[in-house]
């Protein structure tokens, strides 16, 4: 598997002290690559989930790694919080309903359910989620598989549909955090001031003066052309920095116009 890379992508920042679901666990069970470790934690905190919990790692320094600190990428107090454990047992206690991120065994098995709809219904009972992962190589084995309410398939392309180990992480945060009612999104620009009615009939008159001067408006014979320019500005919502804009072209415009008209 290649070595994962760190995206560079612009996130909607968090603006709720204690997200809903922040005692949801994310349980990564064989971990191979520390890169992984840190991008789950990287993936986890930009959802506003915290609990991170590795069961016999391949490294047993890896939340200390140069690597996963790296990938991590200011999710660092994640890395610090999070707990290194010999056993499934010991990473469920005061989980209600336990995810497997696996294929159902062929044998029998817990049933298994797209992400969106489970996840919704289990956010409706306000259930503590545990989210269970497997190493990158091997998966989960079935005898935790098996201790699964529910096995999550990720809906992909039925020709391939290999995830990397931090992309489901990022993929079942984001269905869990839309489940528990989401983030808001945060404008980035001011929002514009709309033009009031007097800039916009301001601006009317102007353009009517523009286009009488440029012999396109026949003012003995105008028809509708300027009602039907008042219904074209009000469909276009103008902001006041529209119509300081739309004036200079007017301006601009007039200057053009044949000399005495």
């Amino acid at each position: 598997m290649p070595e994962p890379t760190p995206p560079e992508a612009i996130v909607t920042p968090a603006t709720e002290a204690a997200p809903r679901g922040d005692g949801s666990r994310f349980i990564l069970v064989n971990t191979s690559h520390p890169g992984n470790v840190g991008a789950a934690a990287r993936a986890m905190k930009v959802m506003g989930f915290a609990d991170l919990v590795l069961v016999q790692p391949r490294f047993a320094d890896v939340l200390s790694q140069e690597e996963t600190v790296a990938m991590a990428s200011g999710a660092a107090d994640i890395l610090v919080r999070a707990r290194i454990v010999e056993s499934i047992d010991e990473a469920l206690d005061g989980i209600d309903h336990l995810c497997a991120t696996a294929m159902t065994p062929r044998d029998f098995g817990p049933p298994t359910a797209a992400p969106r709809p489970h996840l919704a219904q289990m956010a409706a009972q306000g259930a503590r989620m545990g989210f269970v992962f497997g190493s990158e190589r091997y998966g989960l084995p079935n005898e935790i598989v098996y201790r699964c309410h529910t096995c999550l398939s990720i809906p992909t392309d039925p020709t391939y549909g290999s995830l990397n180990l931090a992309q489901a992480v990022q993929v079942i945060a984001y269905e869990w955090r839309q489940a528990l009612g989401g983030f808001a999104v945060q404008p980035r620009t001011a929002e514009p001031a709309p033009a009031d009615a007097a800039a916009v009939q301001g601006l009317l008159a102007h353009w009517r003066e523009v286009l009488v001067a440029i012999g396109y408006l026949d003012p003995a014979a105008p028809k509708k052309l300027m009602p039907r320019l008042n219904q074209l500005a009000n469909r276009a919502a103008l902001t006041t920095e529209e119509v300081h804009i739309l004036r200079g072209v007017a301006k601009a415009v007039s200057r053009l116009a044949p000399p005495g008209t």
